[in-house]
């Protein structure tokens, strides 16, 4: 069974730093990173100042770092908010690439959307050289795919690999027989120490609103569980969550990157690790040799998640 470790001993540096503001992290109260609770309460449009969160990640040399973000194409001031939250931690962490989880540009998709809901939040990150590599949501046209900054090189479905990991991104809104049949080849054929699937749609979620995509969940988990996914993770849902291992497989919902269902995860929920519902956030992860470390980080720089996920078939069979 996959292990998921928690205690915060595990994490071994804190550092923080100002970017684009003087604005440092000297008033920051160290409860924020325990408690997981903004420092201040914020509304849905309320700026916010630019300072970069504690990034307490083992930030290795030569490790496996990105960026998940997941429905983050609104053009609004909150999804600024969010971007200007990760270009202050890309400072201390450097990440050279981003998964995006679909539902990248809400509403028109012009030259004008792809500059405003893209190209300027995320501007700082762009002309460091970082990848995005997107999939495609339910409310993305799938023109999308031949932008070039999305990295998809005019597929609904690929792969990308960097170190000992692989990323498989599917388009979980049109899963069709043939994009079936490519996972089970590319997943059978795949050698990767790590095998981690992203998409739009969660194949378990806690959320009222929509809950897991069961469609999905039969046909690919099957698939996922008998040639060695690790991390699965999807949007779709506005807000964050963590599952306990399915089967072994640790689902991660990161869809609040700039739409947000406030109070929508369950609170009776058996299969929620952690969930983070009242506001915008980010995650971090960093695979070093077996482990992934995952950080999750609000729009007000509180840390809501930090955790450790052991690759399956490195986990003890007695690991929980």
């Amino acid at each position: 069974m996959l292990a998921v470790l928690t205690d915060a001993r595990f994490f071994r540096i804190a550092v923080c730093v100002a970017l684009l503001t003087s604005v440092g992290c000297a008033g920051l109260p160290s409860s924020t990173a325990q408690t997981g609770q903004p420092a201040t309460a914020l509304g849905q449009e309320t700026a916010i100042a630019v300072a970069s969160p504690r990034v307490s990640l083992p930030n290795a040399k030569d490790s496996v770092k990105f960026l998940v973000i997941g429905d983050s194409g609104t053009g609004d001031r909150a999804q600024y908010d969010v971007a200007a939250r990760i270009a202050a931690a890309h400072e201390v962490f450097s990440f050279d690439r981003a998964l995006m989880l679909g539902d990248n540009l809400y509403g028109r998709e012009n030259a004008a959307a792809y500059r405003d809901k893209f190209e300027r939040p995320y501007a700082p990150l762009l002309k460091a050289g970082v990848k995005f590599y997107a999939s495609l949501g339910n409310h993305d046209d799938a023109a999308q795919r031949n932008y070039a900054q999305f990295n998809m090189d005019g597929r609904h479905y690929y792969t990308h690999s960097t170190g000992d990991v692989r990323f498989f991104a599917l388009d979980s809104t049109y899963l069709t027989r043939e994009q079936i049949q490519w996972v089970e080849a590319e997943l059978k054929e795949s050698d990767a120490k790590w095998k981690i699937a992203y998409m739009h749609h969660p194949m378990y979620s806690s959320g009222e609103r929509h809950g897991p995509t069961e469609t999905v969940r039969k046909a690919l988990e099957p698939l996922f569980l008998k040639y060695g996914v690790d991390v699965v993770f999807a949007g779709h849902e506005h807000f964050y969550e963590r599952m306990r291992p399915q089967g072994g497989i640790v689902h991660i919902i990161q869809g609040g990157a700039a739409k947000l269902r406030r109070g929508n995860i369950r609170t009776n929920s058996s299969i929620t690790a952690k969930g983070f519902d009242t506001d915008r956030s980010f995650a971090l992860a960093e695979i070093v040799d077996d482990q992934m470390y995952l950080e999750t980080i609000s729009r007000t720089r509180a840390i809501v998640d930090a955790t450790v996920i052991t690759r399956r078939e490195a986990a003890s069979p007695s690991s929980e």
